[in-house]
């Protein structure tokens, strides 16, 4: 027994519980009433659920440690269809809260299978890629991977949750490692680029500057010249993509997401409205100064300024309660997670380890990423949590399961 739990990379594990008791003190300070005597382990508190969600992540890491490493490979295809008909079923079974149908309700127990589905899918698409007859190289088998990727996506936005749906772009971070090229990160950062340039300056202006910029680069790269076929054809996309974008924003997207746009953008100016929560956010963070006004003494956080503060917002609450120092930390923390577990992901002889831990680091990227940029309001509000922190079962489970598998792979990479 005790040559198995050294296996284990400690490290990531204490990261792992620095962040979600942190988390927690934040929660219990933005959650926090007017009477603060209560036991730390009220159910009826906000603080006291998710003390039981911690416990029980606590057995989940037991359970998912306990498991043979070879289970997470081996049933990965059964995972991931499970995953999809979950997905699925919310669309019948599904409970609606806050205008998304994104729950599955058994009376007070609510279950968010989108949190559990990038675990999946991270599994399924570590299997593709590390299967010996792909070749993540050729066109037809990234089309495949991408698919892998798309499908719970496709089932997540309709719901809608644009937010949830948005993190799978994570998973370009695993492909690129295993040698997709860097094209398609070109093309999805133009095609950003793009569409917010569009909102801003018109389809026209748009226009000119792509134009200008296939000249410059077919004339100034004489050695490695783009073909003109491809070129023109870029350009035709580009275009075409530029005069679509005030379509898209004013049929696809719902009003509170254009609203969203239009406020980081500098179109609207709404303080008291849609752009309440990230206005009162930044006043919190700003507040806290260098080293904050201390644990629970945040006057925006206990005047509950800003709604929702213990989800989606509560970095929030770090900025104002533990300043810029309190906060650094955080970051801090979250940067040496994310580069402890690309060192693991490095030394692993599975392939299927290392596309699944190079996953991990992505969506874990991402919604920190997201977050801290909703929060300070440099993106719009997305509804996209910040792992380890926010409120709420499915996601605090989700994140665990999502590292601890790959814990478990880790401490068993010298059988392979």
């Amino acid at each position: 027994m005790a040559r198995k739990t050294a296996g284990y990379d400690w490290l990531t594990i204490l990261i792992y519980f620095l962040l979600i008791c942190f988390g927690w003190a934040n929660i219990y300070s933005a959650s926090l009433g007017s009477d603060p005597s209560g036991s730390y382990f009220d159910l009826n508190e906000v603080y006291g659920k998710q003390a039981l969600w911690i416990g029980l992540s606590i057995f989940l890491i037991v359970i998912i440690l306990a498991i043979e490493a070879k289970f997470y490979q081996r049933f990965s295809s059964v995972i991931y269809i499970s995953a999809l008909v979950l997905l699925a079923g919310l669309f019948v079974f599904g409970k609606t809260i806050s205008g998304a149908t994104s729950w599955y309700a058994i009376g007070s127990f609510r279950l968010q299978p989108s949190e559990f589905a990038k675990i999946a899918t991270a599994l399924a698409l570590a299997k593709y890629v590390s299967d010996i007859q792909t070749n993540i190289k050729l066109f037809s088998h990234q089309f495949k991977a991408f698919i892998i990727v798309a499908l719970p996506a496709i089932l997540i936005v309709p719901q809608p949750d644009p937010g949830s749906a948005m993190v799978y772009a994570a998973f370009f971070f695993p492909l690129y490692r295993e040698g997709i090229s860097a094209l398609y990160l070109v093309l999805a950062l133009s095609g950003v680029f793009i569409f917010v340039g569009t909102l801003l300056l018109g389809p026209i202006w748009v226009t000119a500057a792509v134009i200008v910029l296939a000249a410059l680069s077919f004339l100034l790269k004489k050695k490695k010249r783009p073909g003109i076929p491809l070129l023109l054809f870029m350009v035709i996309a580009s275009i075409g993509l530029s005069f679509s974008v005030n379509y898209i924003f004013n049929n696809v997207f719902e009003q509170r997401h254009r609203d969203r746009f239009n406020i980081v953008l500098g179109k609207e100016v709404d303080s008291r409205g849609i752009g309440y929560n990230t206005n009162q956010s930044e006043i919190a963070i700003g507040s806290g100064g260098w080293t904050g006004k201390g644990w629970t003494e945040g006057t925006q956080t206990k005047g509950h300024f800003v709604p929702e503060q213990h989800t989606d917002y509560i970095f929030s609450t770090v900025g104002e309660e533990w300043g810029f120092i309190g906060s650094a930390a955080v970051v801090f923390l979250f940067v040496c997670l994310m580069l402890r577990l690309i060192f693991l992901a490095e030394r692993q002889k599975s392939q299927f380890n290392r596309i699944y831990g190079y996953s991990v680091v992505g969506i874990i990227f991402l919604h920190f990423m997201v977050n801290i940029g909703m929060v300070i309001g440099i993106f719009p509000t997305v509804g996209i949590p910040l792992p380890f922190f926010s409120y709420g079962g499915s996601g605090l489970w989700g994140f665990t399961i999502l590292v601890f598998i790959f814990i478990r792979l880790d401490s068993d990479r010298l059988s392979f």
